[in-house]
């Protein structure tokens, strides 16, 4: 899993985004996981990169529906 920068989401198919969206969503589930046992973060900056990375991708995804729509 990498962190992803706008231009290259936008660059992504359909479904590369969501197999991409549902990797991240489960890699910050399974962070938020370790913190609510108690245990401490390897990286603690990896949770702000995983959730600014799933809003990218939600964003691109919604200015392509945007785009459909019109």
């Amino acid at each position: 899993m990498s962190i992803f920068r706008i231009d290259e989401i936008r660059k992504m198919s359909e479904k590369e985004r969501k197999e991409e969206l549902e990797s991240l969503m489960t890699d910050l589930l399974r962070e938020r996981g370790v913190i609510a046992t108690g245990g401490a973060l390897e990286n603690p900056g990896r949770l702000k990169e995983i959730r600014r990375t799933i809003a990218k991708i939600k964003t691109v995804e919604r200015e392509l529906e945007r785009e459909k729509g019109k």
